[in-house]
């Protein structure tokens, strides 16, 4: 029976990860290296760079792991990390758009949280995708992947601000697929139900119970869908994965 991890598929592609220090991003940044992809992660504290850089291993000499300290809430942030990628590797073939903020309800915090979430949420997603496309398009091949949330659908009570974020990412995803699919683009929407990452406010002994309860994901589980959504063959386009713990009822 054919494997349906093609890991070929994966070597030696260029891969940017935003918010690859932590949760997911951290985790797929792992896995990816070590299907040999050239990998430039993303995060806005040096320290946890190096620690990640630090946790990646890969088998062979030529594979190229890189770190850019940069907030993708920021213009010329996201613009010196688009830099670095065209002068590394001369390109890019694929984008993991994860870098993302939690927040509450709107009746939480005042107008300087709200955009600073909104910008880093939505803004910085826009803003990679379209400076990733300026360097797909003449390639005429590429894959984005965007991290959203299953909130996103079920629009929680008390979480509004990061529903209203995830929602436009979903919006967006949608649209922009239509859009570029047929310019040979492939565009994935992953949206985890609850994960173990630092965004969920609980005690490392209350998410390790929800672990163990099969309520709560950990990052590893949503690292290896994107490997099987980046390991699928050229004429496969996987539009929406929705990836949630057994037991959380959603």
């Amino acid at each position: 029976m054919t494997d349906i991890f093609n890991l070929e598929r994966i070597a030696g592609k260029r891969i940017l990860i935003t918010g690859g220090t932590t949760g997911i991003g951290r985790a797929v940044a792992i896995k990816l290296a070590a299907c040999s992809a050239n990998i430039v992660i993303v995060g806005r504290d040096q320290q946890a760079i190096e620690d990640t850089l630090e946790a990646i291993q890969h088998d062979d000499n030529e594979t190229k792991v890189l770190g850019v300290v940069a907030d993708m809430s920021v213009k010329e942030d996201i613009e010196k990390v688009f830099s670095t990628v065209k002068e590394e590797f001369g390109g890019l073939d694929i984008l993991i758009n994860n870098a993302g903020l939690g927040f509450g309800a709107i009746t939480e915090g005042d107008y300087k949280d709200w955009e600073y979430v909104i910008r880093t949420n939505v803004m910085g997603y826009l803003a990679c995708s379209h400076y990733a496309l300026k360097e797909m398009l003449p390639q005429e091949k590429g894959h984005i992947i965007y991290i959203g949330s299953m909130s996103a659908d079920e629009r929680e009570a008390g979480g509004s601000v990061y529903v209203a974020t995830k929602s436009a990412i979903q919006g967006f995803a949608e649209s922009l697929r239509k859009e570029v699919n047929t310019k040979g683009i492939n565009i994935t929407l992953i949206e985890p139900g609850a994960v173990d990452t630092d965004m969920q406010e609980l005690s490392e002994e209350d998410k390790k119970r929800r672990i163990e309860a099969m309520e709560m994901l950990i990052s590893d589980d949503i690292a290896q869908s994107m490997i099987y959504v980046l390991s699928q063959s050229e004429r496969t386009s996987i539009v929406e994965l929705k990836i949630k713990p057994l037991k959380q009822i959603l």
